[in-house]
């Protein structure tokens, strides 16, 4: 997906224009103008700060449905491993710890991962 294309559709269907943007969210025009045309790819945050210019949840400009998408978490059969109880809290406070991760910790955890079931026992 092209997030700047992406950006700039829902930003022109509002009939919103990059400098309201910039009034609402504290980013710079040329900040917005290169994100739009695929120069930079914005963090996370900045994509929270532009779905909010726009009034419409972030789930909006990552995903096409009408509706949001199904939570692995919260959309998870009953009898899937992660689904409820100690589990679920386990797999929740695992991706909260995953997420404030920098990447290069994130690939040498997964490499580690990858790893333990070649190991003999």
């Amino acid at each position: 997906m092209d997030i700047g294309y992406r950006l700039r559709t829902l930003r022109e269907q509002k009939q919103i224009s990059q400098g309201e943007i910039e009034k609402r969210t504290g980013l710079l025009r040329c900040y917005i103008s290169r994100v739009e045309n695929g120069h930079t790819v914005p963090a996370i945050e900045t994509l929270e700060k532009l779905a909010r210019a726009m009034d419409m949840p972030l789930y909006q400009l990552v995903y096409d449905g009408q509706e949001p998408p199904a939570s692995p978490i919260n959309g998870a059969k009953s009898d899937e491993w992660g689904s409820s109880g100690k589990d679920a809290r386990f797999l929740n406070k695992l991706c909260r710890f995953l997420a404030q991760m920098n990447e290069g910790d994130r690939e040498l955890l997964l490499s580690f991962a990858e790893q333990m079931p070649r190991r003999k026992k």
